[in-house]
């Protein structure tokens, strides 16, 4: 059905990236599986929390680099959506990750914040995503471009 053919309600609640973002963050097994969290969301910003679990650390209590990098992409992704209009047929992806590194987070939980740094024409989208440990330890800096 075209827009033109919905309910005033209906195009806004399809038209609205922010809301196809919390939607996605609620039903997204994965997500789940990593405990990541919505705090805070406005266009081109989201800030997302994966706390500390038994099922992260890859060595002892070092949080696996993989479950940072998880919530980096799902942050990008999430601040990427959130000042977007949806087109009729969504379809997004992941073009480009490039996560460093700072410090090793230790027993303890994280935070990303992420930005939109540049929207394109096409639909990509340049996110910059800075991570911290729940002691406000920064501990990974990263580059996303994202297709939506």
């Amino acid at each position: 059905m075209a827009n033109a053919e919905r309910s005033p309600d209906e195009a806004a609640a399809t038209s609205d990236g922010a809301a196809l973002a919390r939607g996605w963050l609620e039903r997204a097994p994965f997500v789940a599986h990593l405990g990541i969290r919505l705090q805070e969301m406005e266009p081109g910003r989201a800030v997302l929390a994966m706390p500390f679990s038994d099922s992260l650390p890859t060595i002892g209590d070092v949080v696996h680099g993989g479950a940072i990098s998880s919530l980096v992409d799902t942050a990008a992704a999430t601040a990427a959506w959130s000042g977007a209009q949806v087109p009729e047929r969504p379809r997004a992806s992941t073009i480009g990750l490039t996560v460093d590194f700072l410090a090793p987070t230790r027993g303890q939980g994280v935070t990303a914040d992420a930005r939109v740094v540049r929207r394109g024409g096409t639909g990509l989208c340049v996110c910059e995503v800075s991570v911290a440990a729940d002691d406000g330890t920064r501990v990974a800096l990263a580059l996303v471009t994202y297709q939506l």
